[in-house]
């Protein structure tokens, strides 16, 4: 069974700061996750001067300036500072990916060498940001919080036919609200991307648990992608939707725990079970003390534990047949 890709989202989480984003990559390390994930992006290709921020981010920021463009310049990253990191984390033998805003982060990542590419959700009707990302032929991960089937139809149909490969996007169901109340993650709606576009799905999680990421690993999903921080008490747009490190940590034992769990398919006991078998399961025996030569019938015969003699299954066919030899109570027939 292939192993579940789960991608810790550092996202802006940082701060601006390498040595926070290095520290992001060590707890991302401890728990086990297989890639971290980082976003690229210049503020004044990303957004306009006068672009409000988002009202989740309004209220996880106690700065008054509700200008995007002003919280965004301050997190971004570097030509330099993305080398660095790319570099930590092959030390760290953690895949290093990042999401590109705009045409000069897709064309740095690309020269960088990054082999996935991660869509967010935001840049799905983005026709010409589609196409750059198509035409590099790479791993492509789609985030889909805010579309309509149709739109993931259309973002397919460009990334296809720009020259990337089917079978190398993966397609995530995802809900663009920080965090996703309950009620609205929806999670069946992954299996019908999956089974109606026929392409490999996943889950970019937003709610505030790991319970939904666990159960969208049981319910098919090959990638899982979610946030974390250092601390949800930090200042910064992203920090109080994101898991802190304990509770990393917690999720990837819980999928890989899930993944063991969901086996194989084929239904038959067991390893652990099969010595249990004789233990827990009965057989046919005699009720009480049998001479040669009597009738097994139901006042004689009784089917009791343990289970390595004949199978009850086969009580009808014993019942009327003629004892071979003198049967103590409770003898296996």
């Amino acid at each position: 069974m292939k192993k579940v890709f789960i991608i810790a989202e550092a996202g802006v989480n940082h701060n601006g700061s390498i040595e926070l984003a290095k520290k992001l990559i060590d707890v991302a390390c401890e728990a086990g996750v297989d890639a971290v994930k980082f976003q690229t992006f210049k503020a004044s290709n990303l957004v306009s001067k006068n672009a409000q921020k988002a009202q989740y981010q309004k209220n996880n920021m106690s700065d008054e300036d509700d200008s995007q463009f002003t919280m965004l310049k301050k997190l971004e990253l570097d030509l330099e500072t993305h080398k660095e990191l790319i570099s930590y984390c092959n030390s760290k033998n953690i895949i290093f990916l990042s999401t590109p805003f705009d045409h000069d982060s897709i064309e740095l990542l690309s020269d960088l060498g990054l082999q996935i590419f991660k869509i967010p959700s935001g840049e799905i009707t983005n026709l010409p940001y589609l196409r750059h990302i198509g035409k590099l032929n790479k791993h492509v991960i789609l985030s889909t919080g805010m579309a309509d089937m149709g739109e993931i139809e259309d973002a397919l149909d460009v990334l296809v036919n720009a020259g990337t490969k089917k079978e190398n996007i993966t397609v995530l169901h995802a809900n663009t609200m920080y965090p996703t109340p309950m009620e609205d993650v929806n999670l069946r709606a992954m299996v019908t991307i999956g089974n109606t576009f026929d392409v490999a799905y996943g889950y970019s999680d937003h709610t505030l648990g790991i319970e939904v990421d666990i159960a969208a690993v049981a319910m098919g999903a090959s990638v899982i992608e979610k946030h974390f921080t250092l601390d949800k008490n930090m200042e910064g747009p992203d920090h109080k939707a994101s898991l802190e490190p304990f509770e990393l940590k917690g999720m990837v034992s819980a999928i890989r725990n899930i993944e063991l769990a969901l086996g194989s398919s084929v239904k038959k006991p067991s390893k652990s079970e099969t010595p249990n078998i004789d233990i827990a399961r009965k057989s046919i025996v005699a009720k009480c003390n049998i001479k040669k030569g009597e009738i097994f019938s139901i006042k004689n015969l009784a089917i009791k534990r343990p289970g390595n003699g004949i199978n009850p299954m086969r009580w009808d066919e014993v019942i009327g047949m003629i004892a071979a030899k003198d049967y103590s109570e409770d003898e296996l027939i």
